[in-house]
């Protein structure tokens, strides 16, 4: 039998990088999936991969997660057969600009805070309840380096990923004398479209972020997700701090210069 037949499995941010990465992770292992994204048409192409890489059923909900009138009215909506979630996994979170805090668009940050952090609270509020009145259930945030180690132009999206650490630590404490269990998998650089994002479609900029060095890819996070979520009912893995061997944090990053770079 696979590891998570049976299982329920809610992701957020499930289109792209490490949501995507985590479906497919989780499908091999013959989870249910229901993946939460704002891209229907990313979501539909999915679905079909998830099915032949051995997903037991899938099922797609359009959701921006910063509504909280979308969230709460996508759960409530759920069929019977899907709403017992087993596994939350908030992916759902990006990054916008590397402007100083004084120079910063007030847009990017209200972007960043109302999908790093609100967004967060908003589907944790409505997933948890049911998973403490069946006595069961397993809620995994992705969170970051940066939220450990600010770095320059960085404050507000280090600020909301030091907020998902504190909320995890948190709903850990109140959720103790039940079953359900809370993991902060806090990734440094992987390369997925997050740098894109951050610099708004910018490519070159984007690639250049990660050059010189090997980062992590979405599928080294999916796979700590996938551990983390297999332990034993009575084992939890509260934090897993996870970098590429280039990277000792999020400001100190090892880079091999290209000929043409070395100047001396």
């Amino acid at each position: 039998m696979k590891m998570f037949q049976g299982k329920t499995v809610l992701i957020t941010g499930a289109s792209a990088g490490i949501g995507e990465a985590c479906a497919l992770r989780f499908a091999a292992e013959g989870a249910r999936l229901l993946l939460a994204a704002r891209r229907e048409d990313r979501l539909r192409a999915l679905q079909g991969r998830l099915q032949s890489a051995g997903a037991e059923e899938v099922a797609a909900l359009t959701l921006d997660v910063r509504s909280q009138q979308q969230v709460h009215a996508a759960i409530e909506a759920l069929p019977a057969a899907w709403q017992a979630i087993d596994i939350l996994i908030n992916n759902a979170g990006l990054s916008r600009g590397l402007d100083k805090l004084h120079e910063g668009s007030i847009a990017d940050w209200e972007e960043m805070i109302d999908t790093n952090v609100k967004g967060l609270l908003y589907v944790t509020r409505a997933v948890v309840p049911g998973m403490v009145a069946r006595g069961r259930g397993h809620v995994v945030n992705i969170g970051s380096t940066a939220g450990r180690v600010t770095y320059p132009g960085g404050a507000v999206y280090c600020a909301t990923k030091a907020a998902e650490n504190r909320i995890s630590e948190g709903l850990r404490m109140d959720l103790l004398g039940t079953p359900v269990r809370v993991t902060s998998v806090d990734p440094g650089m992987a390369e997925t479209e997050f740098s894109r994002v951050r610099f708004h479609g910018d490519a070159h900029r984007a690639a250049a972020v990660y050059a010189g060095m090997t980062p992590l890819t979405a599928d080294d996070v999916a796979e700590a997700v996938l551990w983390a979520t297999s332990r034993p009912a009575h084992v939890n893995v509260a934090e897993i701090l996870l970098t590429g061997i280039d990277q000792a944090n999020s400001i100190l990053v090892h880079r091999q210069l290209s000929a043409k770079d070395d100047r001396r």
